[in-house]
């Protein structure tokens, strides 16, 4: 089993998260953080450091948020690793509620 980046993080990209992980299995993107399953040692470290709750066990993900699976997977292979908790985007706070937020993902 890996932890899961769901839809809570895109646009709001806090990075509370980054700073606990023992085994450094963030990636960041522009907007939105992966877990590298590869990496992913299920510490559950990350899970209650996310202010969104973004994060979550593949077994528990809601089911509409299950395709960030591979999401993760996928995106994990480009994107580098970030290791320390940078600043959030200055318009994350807006971000944090609002849903169907994938179409704003940017890869």
């Amino acid at each position: 089993m890996t932890y899961v980046v769901t839809e809570s993080c895109i646009r709001c990209k806090y990075t509370d998260c980054v700073e606990v992980c023992p085994v450094d299995c963030f990636h960041e993107g522009p907007n939105f953080l992966v877990i590298d399953p590869d990496e992913c040692i299920d510490c559950t470290l990350c899970v209650p450091e996310c202010p969104v709750n973004a994060i979550f066990a593949e077994d528990d993900l809601p089911e509409d948020q299950r395709h960030f699976t591979q999401i993760n997977a996928d995106l994990a292979k480009n994107w580098p690793v970030i290791t320390e908790k940078i600043p959030a985007p200055p318009d994350a706070a807006e971000w944090e509620t609002k849903p169907d937020k994938l179409k704003y993902l940017e890869r």
